[in-house]
């Protein structure tokens, strides 16, 4: 089946989310119509005045922080109008979406005129966060109702995978599934199929696991700082806690849901839970709503944060609550393991950590077909809309099933009857199986069923005894994954570059070189493709003198990273996340490049004190210079020293094409879960075409007056205090790797002959003392030191 050919979409109302489903549609390629109401009194005919409205939601979107736009550019896409004037062009679009206020009243007359303008199989969407479809379209025609459906998207709409839809019982039959393909391949989007429920799914899950948390703070007497340590990393949760997240959000957005959720639910065995409680509804009255009002559960004032308590009900300085089984917790890597063992702690923090995880664990069990089709929904919308690690009946596996049951029911939980179906079924858990070959229970058939994912999801092996393992050591496997295409797999911590993953980098490219046809480059970790090279490493040989052993590390790199360009296979490099330092250089040596949308590219060793070592100052001028052939070389020289001087990193695949690190004929994968077999299909398609091994590449160069006029400006910089002495002389350094060297302007310099200009300058870097401190408080405190 073929996805929905969706090129134009109007999107109705320019709120935070309207403008934000705008901006994100343009981003990925869709003319949009933006409208909003005209404003109320203006009697105008000028379109200036009477779009003001949605011209301003569209300057808020081009001008958010985090960045809407995958490229500033695409805001070009969005076409701004309004309600009044503009309705007619709406029969010239394939999708709308409706995002205006939450009240069925205005949303219903809002679509009785869309009914009588829009053109014939037209499709129509609320963005409703509750409202039942139901009552959305009553009274609209049948042509109306059979392509209404509602896409509930979550903010930032962007940066938040989930997508809930529901469908109604006069939807087409076939739009929900061609939609689903659409909003995967082309949004990026992880789609969860949700009842006509109240909040959905994510909502309704993930703000009674909240409220529930809150309560019971309060009732022990605990403080919002403590309620955060333990509902964090140590039990897979958002590292922002809970009232941080809630502070971000808006408490006023908390509690629309929450209140709703309670007035909406009267035969809630719990609905209790959701009320607002006292301290809560006391900020909301002070308008005290967190990070837009720059007051909420948390305030900061100059550095220093403070906490709004809930017993005095007044700010106070901010305190850092101790316990042990969060300590303990937070040493363990594994979510699984990690959350079994926080609920078996015996201090407070572990006893709450229990209490509100088997409640909302039991809650998810007990109201699952009320709000989902299947538990496979509810874990991907936990996951992907309120960023936990694992869903909550994958979390129900790790602590294990059965005893955890037995826990519930002598502590007075109500545990669903299927749930014990299941277990005298023999099925000891609900999901069986490797990621992408998984099965779950589906307590509707009584029996276990495929888990149901995109047919372009790859998902490599998790233990070395798969039968497609080819090679692995310490730090990087290599895999078989059919086709004749070999993919290399990190598994250092960040994916930092080491001497194993350098190691199996000429691996693959022998192996490949013999006996397949391509390799990719790639990996699942949840945010790192490769965070840079392991710089503890380097410090320590640093502190101890080794500067031979240092110098064979970069020499080894180097190799590595110029012998995938120079390989008589394709090599296709599949970046997601944090791809920084080493790990672009990775991806610069690679043929190509299939990179995901959300892609933070950047060349960040003047960050520790160091320059690139793996080869990143040539690649990165030699695609600034492919790219602009006729430019002057001191014009690349300048890009390519503010790029890598001032450590900038792509905020986006996009603009990371724009800084140099992606050339022209890279792609772009919308959809993480495709992003390896897309890689996949683009080696393979090199391999079959056109692919040729590149040796022997050159650059021209700025050369010494090229070196002396980036010199000047960083000595006016030193003397005016902008950088200080040491910033001075790597970017010096810098300067004269990026310039060729000793040589005259438009002097062509061999790749080789940059790597051994890298070496000097890394090695000499090295053996500085404020380098060293640089590393080491970078590995400390996660932060750069300027000194």
């Amino acid at each position: 089946m073929k996805g929905l050919d969706i090129r134009r979409a109007a999107v109705l109302g320019a709120g935070v989310m309207g403008r934000g489903i705008a901006a994100h549609l343009a981003g990925c390629g869709i003319d949009v119509l933006l409208l909003d109401i005209v404003p109320p009194g203006e009697q105008s005919s000028d379109p200036a005045k009477r779009n003001a409205f949605a011209a301003g939601g569209l300057d808020k979107a081009i001008k958010n922080k985090p960045a809407l736009f995958y490229d500033a550019a695409d805001a070009r896409r969005v076409t701004v109008g309004n309600l009044e004037d503009d309705l007619d062009a709406l029969a010239g679009v394939d999708w709308v979406v409706e995002a205006v206020v939450e009240r069925l009243d205005i949303k219903r007359a809002l679509f009785e005129r869309l009914d009588a303008v829009l053109k014939p199989g037209t499709v129509i969407s609320s963005n409703t966060s509750g409202l039942p479809l139901a009552d959305l379209v009553e009274g609209r025609s049948d042509a109306f109702r059979s392509h209404f459906i509602i896409t509930h998207f979550f903010n930032p709409v962007r940066y938040m995978k989930l997508l809930e839809v529901v469908q109604g019982p006069d939807t087409e039959p076939t739009l929900l599934p061609r939609f689903e393909i659409f909003a995967r391949q082309t949004l990026g989007k992880g789609i969860v199929h949700a009842k006509d429920s109240p909040a959905f799914v994510a909502n309704r899950i993930g703000t009674f696991s909240m409220m529930y948390s809150v309560h019971r703070m309060v009732e022990l007497g605990m403080s919002p700082e403590a309620l955060d340590a333990i509902f964090s990393q140590p039990m897979g949760r958002a590292k922002s806690g809970i009232f941080r997240t809630a502070d971000v959000v808006g408490l006023d957005t908390l509690a629309f849901v929450s209140t709703h959720l309670y007035e909406d639910l009267p035969g809630d065995a719990l609905r209790d839970y959701f009320k607002i409680p006292d301290f809560l509804q006391d900020l909301l009255n002070k308008g005290f709503l967190g990070s837009k009002s720059k007051k909420g559960v948390y305030q900061k004032v100059g550095k220093d944060f403070f906490t709004f308590d809930p017993y005095t009900r007044d700010y106070r300085a901010q305190d850092k609550p101790r316990f042990a089984s969060v300590g303990a917790a937070r040493k363990i890597e594994d979510t699984g393991r990690r959350i079994k063992a926080m609920i078996s702690g015996d201090d407070e923090a572990a006893k709450l950590a229990w209490e509100c995880l088997a409640q909302t664990l039991a809650y998810a069990a007990r109201h699952i077909n009320d709000i989902a089709t299947d538990l496979v929904q509810i874990d991907n919308g936990m996951k992907w809309g309120f960023a936990q690690e694992m869903g909550p009946f994958e979390t129900w596996d790790a602590i294990g099933v059965a005893e955890s049951v037995a826990r519930m029911k002598a502590d007075g939980i109500d545990v669903p009857g299927w749930v014990d179906d299941m277990l005298a079924a023999g099925r000891t858990s609900f999901y069986e199986g490797l990621p992408g070959e998984r099965t779950y229970w589906d307590d509707a058939s009584k029996a276990a069923a495929p888990e149901v994912i995109s047919p372009r999801f790859r998902r490599l092996p998790e233990t070395t005894d798969h039968p497609s393992l080819v090679s692995k050591n310490r730090g990087a496997r290599l895999w078989d994954i059919g086709d004749g295409v070999l993919c290399v797999e990190f598994r250092t911590k960040m994916n930092a570059v080491d001497a194993d993953i350098t190691a199996m980098l000429g691996e693959a490219v022998e192996r490949a070189e013999a006996d397949f046809d391509a390799v990719i480059l790639g990996n699942h970790a949840p945010a790192a493709f490769s965070a840079g090279a392991n710089i503890m490493l380097i410090a320590m040989g640093a502190q101890q003198k080794q500067w031979d052993g240092i110098r064979s590390q970069i020499q080894g790199f180097q190799q590595a990273c110029a012998g995938l360009r120079a390989a008589r296979v394709p090599v296709v490099a599949a970046p997601f996340g944090l791809t920084l330092g080493g790990g672009a250089e990775m991806c610069l040596g690679a043929s190509a490049i299939q990179a995901h949308a959300e892609l933070y590219m950047g060349l960040v060793e003047v960050g520790v004190g160091l320059i690139p070592g793996g080869g990143g100052t040539f690649a990165l001028l030699h695609n600034l210079q492919a790219g602009s052939p006729d430019a002057d070389p001191l014009s690349h020289l300048r890009a390519a020293f503010l790029a890598i001087g001032m450590a900038k990193v792509g905020t986006s695949a996009e603009e990371s094409r724009k800084i140099g690190f992606l050339r022209a004929n890279d792609r772009v994968t919308m959809d993480r879960d495709e992003l390896l077999e897309a890689a996949k299909w683009r080696a393979l398609g090199m391999a079959r075409s056109d692919h040729k091994a590149v040796t022997g590449r050159r650059v021209k160069v700025a050369g010494r007056s090229g070196y002396g006029t980036i010199y000047a400006n960083l000595w006016d910089m030193a003397q005016t205090g902008q950088i200080s002495e040491h910033d001075q002389k790597i970017g010096a350094k810098l300067a004269y790797v990026l310039s060729g060297g000793d040589v005259a302007a438009d002097t062509w310099v061999s790749e080789e002959r940059f790597h051994e200009l890298e070496q000097e300058a890394f090695l000499s870097l090295c053996g500085e003392e404020k380098t060293l401190a640089r590393i080491q408080y970078m590995l400390m405190n996660n932060k750069p030191l300027r000194n």
